[in-house]
């Protein structure tokens, strides 16, 4: 197997898209080496607890409803092709992702982490929920099968939550400044949203080297 580490914040809108073009590569090769684990990232990392409200949020990084439109226009062709539906429209609020890093965490202990980072991915961009809420993370826990009441408990502690900073703060000073940013076998950084294409060449000359 080859460790695939994939650094990302569930708010990413390019992270969504390049792990769904990745996902669709994978399709293509079920025999694929890869291992994944999700890393910490936040994008806003002294966003209120609370969070923000998104048009506030919008007008304070991209000058008003004009400028998100100009940046998000990209954002939504590229995931249209890719064949998701996001719905920016129906974010009311840009939360704190401390939290969802941390429940990131806790379904890698119980092996199910990759379903998690989709699961968070698609609740905040397909369905506008808002994943700072404690009781929206425990229901998103729960549908993976995960004890949504521990980890309401979980959430309501202070447990992890140095440690995710600390890992944010570690691939800052490792000089990653953006995401995704997928690292092949500890070595290789990729960073980006790369077409499925570009995944299919690494995985056959991976498969190649191996052979060889």
């Amino acid at each position: 197997m080859v460790k695939l580490d994939i650094i990302s914040d569930p708010i990413c809108p390019w992270c969504y898209i390049g792990k769904t073009l990745f996902d669709q590569a994978l399709a293509q090769r079920p025999d694929h080496p890869f291992q994944i684990e999700w890393h910490p990232f936040q994008l806003n990392p002294d966003m209120p607890a609370e969070g923000m409200d998104r048009a506030e949020y919008l007008e304070t990084k991209f000058g008003g409803k004009d400028g998100a439109i100009k940046a998000y226009a990209p954002v939504l062709d590229r995931a249209e092709a890719a064949g998701l539906s996001i719905d920016f429209a129906a974010i009311k609020r840009t939360p704190n992702t401390l939290d969802a890093h941390r429940l990131l965490h806790w379904a890698g202990i119980e092996e199910c982490q990759d379903r998690m980072a989709m699961a968070l991915f698609h609740a905040y961009f397909e369905e506008g929920r808002d994943i700072s809420d404690h009781e929206t993370l425990a229901d998103i826990a729960d549908s993976l099968s995960m004890d949504g009441a521990m980890i309401l408990r979980l959430l309501g502690s202070d447990s992890d939550r140095e440690d995710i900073k600390a890992r944010d703060a570690q691939f800052r000073e490792m000089g990653i400044s953006g995401v995704p940013t997928f690292i092949v076998a500890g070595q290789h950084a990729v960073p980006g949203c790369q077409p499925s294409e570009m995944w299919l060449k690494v995985i056959d000359e991976i498969r190649e080297t191996a052979e060889g």
